[in-house]
């Protein structure tokens, strides 16, 4: 469309209708310079318009698009695709439920230390009388939980009379007589000294989430979309409900590094494969209704965790569905563009034609033979391509630095609220339920904006609470909570647009590799906020977020928009696609506010009119040639094509 209007603006010039005056300007032969000269009164045009026009663009980006144009005749959301998006709920609810389970299994314990000796002096104490003669008191009464008196070989009426003064560690154990449920601190005794080890299981899950960022997305663009996909799944179902039968902490500690490989394999190589089958608007949706049911799936162990009694039970109940996942062996296909990309060409039309007759189309052999192989520098792209080019390189700093500042910025809000001493049931609950409205406003937000302006606005607003939190005192403690809410909520919205919009920079051939790359940003974010919160300095906190968010903010106005682009598949696609964005305005001049949408309507209608003038103007050339031909040679007249 975009070539029909500029042939039009060279050929025969524009006619642009004054609607206050009634009179007819001809513009020049030359658009380059006359093309932004309209004249017309100042309205603003119609959003139905701006919606036209966007779909104009998107129309003209996906010609030269193969797939595009397959996809189009297999159904841009047909049953396959819903089927696809469906099949994405279950392992979403559980990569939520097995990446903050640890909140719940570590909860705060107080214990005393097992003085059961005195039971072989008078067997008939009760816990209370126990407790009262072997334990040490605070100043204010309460029992030390981590000394106890050395036991004596005296009578009980001697240990009344006279009292116990020498204490010691704690040699037999510790008792839990306060808690009614039972957890990993309880059941490994993670107290007095050894409750620093639970923070090994922060840094075992965050080192897991930073070697699974550089494996799997080397491993999901090497293999395939669905082998990794699969080879997640299998990593859950080990790592995940295997954790309930753990022997030891140690093992703990394994099984959780073992899960954190498993959520990121699956969340690349599942947002690859919805990104590379659906299109336009169809993509956006889907992606942000999967990270509505990650959302769904932290509400879910919020309440399991509320109402099941032991830590092994959280595990079991709630790991269960894992194995609903086998099924995916047979149901979960293949990405046709990456199969495209590798030279497996009948494979890739075997997986289109599937997707076709599950929709009930069918796909015209004409259409199918245009796919092409790519070359052999397409199909060898590796990760150094993100050093070589400039434009990868480029997005990944970009992307990096955004997922940085959104790691950074969400967590420092949640170390927040856990200091406030909220409630930890509280803490979730309400994150979770605010995040669902966060993801569906993402749908407003992307078809009014785009891309890149929906991040910029969500990323400011949630770094501008996240500020704020750092900013206000301790004391105005219910003002922190809403602006940590509201934090959290944007930041939930821009966790959604940052993944579609890096899906879509990036190519089919390094789309996992670039994907994994820059979600090594997200958890350095995660380390230094907590790194961060245990340093005494209380303006480092405050430095830092200002830093990075005005650092991110500032690069992510230098990439292009990709909203209505076709999506590209290896890296020369990039490459014209960003070059032609920079140096073709036309379109944005189309709908800018000099025009009105009077104007652009004429203009549209040109456009069309154009291209049927064009195609007779053809037939009568057609016709005109026959007629030569049939007077020197005396050929029958053929009819003229339409």
């Amino acid at each position: 469309m975009r070539r029909l209007w500029k042939e039009q603006a060279a050929l025969t010039g524009n006619v642009a209708t004054e609607s206050n005056g009634g009179k007819v300007k001809r513009r020049s032969h030359y658009p380059s310079t006359k093309l932004n000269q309209l004249e017309a009164p100042e309205h603003t045009q119609s959003p139905s318009l701006e919606m036209l026009l966007r779909r104009l663009r998107a129309t003209e980006a996906q010609q030269d698009d193969k797939f595009a144009n397959i996809l189009d005749v297999v159904g841009e959301f047909g049953t396959f695709q819903k089927r696809l998006v469906a099949l994405t709920f279950i392992p979403n609810i559980l990569l939520a439920f097995f990446m903050f389970a640890d909140i719940f299994v570590f909860t705060a314990q107080k214990p005393y230390c097992n003085t059961s000796w005195i039971l072989a002096v008078d067997p008939n104490l009760s816990e209370a009388q126990q407790l009262n003669l072997t334990l040490p008191r605070e100043p204010n009464g309460s029992f030390q939980t981590c000394l106890m008196y050395l036991p004596v070989a005296w009578d009980l009426e001697s240990i009344i009379q006279f009292g116990l003064n020498y204490t010691e560690s704690c040699q037999d154990g510790w008792i839990y007589p306060e808690t009614k449920k039972r957890s990993l601190v309880n059941e490994f005794d993670l107290v007095c000294g050894k409750d620093r080890d639970t923070e090994g299981v922060q840094t075992m899950l965050t080192a897991g989430l930073l070697i699974a960022s550089l494996i799997f997305g080397f491993v999901s663009d090497k293999l395939g979309r669905y082998p990794t996909i699969l080879m997640s799944l299998l990593g859950l179902a080990i790592f995940g409900f295997g954790a309930a039968f753990v022997n030891s902490f140690h093992q703990y500690l394994f099984f959780r590094f073992g899960v954190s490989q498993a959520l990121v394999g699956y969340a690349i190589s599942s947002l690859c494969l919805a990104t590379e089958w659906l299109m336009g608007q169809h993509r956006a949706h889907a992606i942000i209704l999967e990270h509505c049911f990650f959302s769904v799936g932290i509400l879910f162990l919020t309440g399991l965790a509320y109402s099941l009694p032991h830590w092994r039970l959280l595990f079991l109940v709630g790991g269960a569905p894992v194995f609903l996942l086998i099924s995916y062996i047979w149901i979960v296909p293949e990405s046709p563009r990456w199969l495209l990309m590798k030279g497996k060409l009948e494979d890739a039309k075997q997986v289109l034609c599937y997707a076709a007759s599950v929709n009930k189309k069918v796909i015209p052999l004409s259409l199918l033979d245009k796919l092409q192989l790519p070359g052999k520098k397409v199909t060898k792209a590796s990760v150094l391509d993100y050093y070589n080019n400039k434009h990868f390189l480029k997005v990944t700093l970009v992307m990096g630095c955004v997922c940085f500042t959104v790691g950074y910025s969400y967590f420092t809000l949640s170390l927040k609220l856990k200091n406030l001493g909220v409630d930890l049931h509280f803490t979730q609950v309400i994150p979770g339920i605010m995040e669902v409205p966060a993801c569906l406003c993402c749908i407003f937000f992307l078809e009014q904006m785009g891309r890149k302006w929906s991040l910029i606005a969500t990323l400011f607003q949630g770094s501008l609470m996240c500020l704020l939190v750092l900013i206000l005192p301790s004391e105005l403690k219910s003002m922190i909570i809403l602006m940590v809410v509201l934090g959290e909520f944007s930041l939930a919205a821009s966790v959604s647009v940052f993944f579609i919009y890096t899906a879509e920079l990036l190519p089919t051939v390094l789309r996992a590799t670039g994907l994994g790359l820059v979600s090594l940003a997200w958890a350095g974010g995660a380390i230094s906020s907590l790194a961060v919160s245990h340093q005494k300095l209380t303006l480092l906190p405050i430095f830092l977020c200002c830093i990075s968010a005005t650092l991110a903010l500032f690069l992510c106005s230098l990439l292009p928009e990709t909203q209505d682009q076709a999506l590209p598949d290896n890296p020369e696609h990039c490459f014209l696609q960003t070059r032609n964005m920079a140096e073709d305005p036309f379109t944005e001049e189309v709908v800018s506010g000099d025009g009105t949408a009077e104007v652009m309507k004429n203009t549209i209608l040109n456009s069309t009119m154009l291209k049927s003038d064009l195609d007779i103007r053809l037939g009568r050339t057609h016709l005109c040639m026959a007629r030569e031909r049939k007077e020197t040679h005396g050929m029958t007249e053929p009819q003229a094509p339409r």
